[in-house]
Formats: C-alpha cells, sequence, structure tokens
C-alpha cells in the first residue's frame, strides 16, 4: 500500500500535467499570442502513381510529391558490376506496391508549382517516403536554405548504405545531378545542334 502522501503527490501531478496539456491543446485567439502553424491533413486518399515521388488523388486529380526525397527518374539507370537496371522503374513500382488499394493520409507542407508537397502515412508504412529511404529505392535530399531536410531521412539513408540496400548496392548518379545532366544535353537539340 502506498503512503498517503506519495498518492496525494501523485494525484496533484496528474492534475496539473492534465491542466498544462488542456492549455497546450487550446488554441491562440488573442492578437500577439504564438500559435503554432500545423501542416494541413486532406482527407484520406486513393492514388495513381506518376512517378517514384509524385502521384494524383483519384477522385480529384490533384497531384501530390513526397517532401525531402527523391528517387531516379523513370528513364534512369543504375549500374550493378556491368549489369544496368532501372532504377527509376523500380522507385515508380515500390511506390506502386505501398499505394495500391490502399488508403493515405497526407500532411501538406505546402504547395509548389501545382503540386502538393506532402507527408503520407498508410496503414503499413507509417511514414512512405522514410520507408523508401530505409529499404534504398530513394534519397534524401541535401538541405538547403528553404528545406533544412529531415533528419530522420538522412539517418535513414546512412543505415541504407552501411547495408548496400536498393540503390546503394551499385553504381548510380544522385537524380537531381542526373536530371540536370540531361537537361544540359537536350538544350542543343531544342535549339537544332547536334550533340556532341
Amino acid at each position: 500500500m502506498l503512503p498517503r502522501k506519495l498518492v496525494l503527490g501523485m494525484v496533484s501531478g496528474f492534475a496539473v500535467f492534465g491542466s498544462q496539456v488542456g492549455l497546450a491543446q487550446t488554441p491562440a485567439t488573442s492578437p500577439g499570442v504564438y500559435s503554432p502553424k500545423a501542416a494541413v491533413q486532406s482527407p484520406p486518399l486513393r492514388v495513381e502513381v506518376i512517378d517514384g515521388t509524385r502521384f494524383r488523388d483519384i477522385e480529384t486529380h490533384e497531384a501530390y510529391r513526397l517532401y525531402g526525397i527523391d528517387t531516379c527518374a523513370p528513364d534512369q539507370s543504375a549500374r550493378l558490376g556491368r549489369q544496368a537496371w532501372p532504377c527509376g522503374t523500380m522507385a515508380t513500382a515500390w511506390l506502386v506496391t505501398a499505394t495500391l488499394n490502399t488508403w493515405l493520409a497526407c500532411a501538406t507542407l505546402r504547395d509548389e508549382a501545382s503540386e502538393h508537397l506532402v507527408r503520407c502515412a498508410s496503414a503499413g508504412h507509417p511514414d512512405i517516403a522514410a520507408d523508401m529511404v530505409r529499404e534504398g529505392v530513394a534519397v534524401a535530399i541535401p538541405a538547403s536554405q528553404d528545406d533544412p531536410g529531415i533528419r530522420s531521412y538522412a539517418l535513414a539513408e546512412q543505415e541504407a548504405r552501411k547495408a548496400y540496400r536498393g540503390l546503394w548496392s551499385s553504381t548510380f548518379q544522385m537524380p537531381w545531378d542526373w536530371r540536370a545532366s540531361r537537361d544540359v544535353k537536350l538544350q542543343p537539340m531544342a535549339r537544332g545542334e547536334a550533340i556532341p
């Protein structure tokens, strides 16, 4: 049996803690009072996959892109020894498998270029992007001034690298570098020049 003072202390501690939680959840309505800006939660959605990071709501046709990661472009390849393999196709297939006939819950962080930048979860994946990075299907984007990066994604990428999972078992070009080099190669064609 617990001493009476200990029981009273525990009860009063819970009462104080409970009142603090209640205050933290109360939205601020007074001017000049700080209130954190929460990400906008979308209603559950079913999607069709566009590529390794993008999908479209099958009802509204709104486009979404997973925040904080990048994958090989649809026509990009990696090389395992002397064998080339379609890393872009693999990323798309992984996302199709993870989202097919599954409800997604997505939090929109911001809108950019007619797409919602989101973090999404499903019953099988608490954070779809993190699972893609963990399995070596995607890479974490480097931190920038606009996007500080997501620490858990960077840690998941380190784990995948150490275990040689997915892309990390092969030679590949980072997706953003591959797209940039491809854009440079395609510019002469747009002007009607020959590619060297």
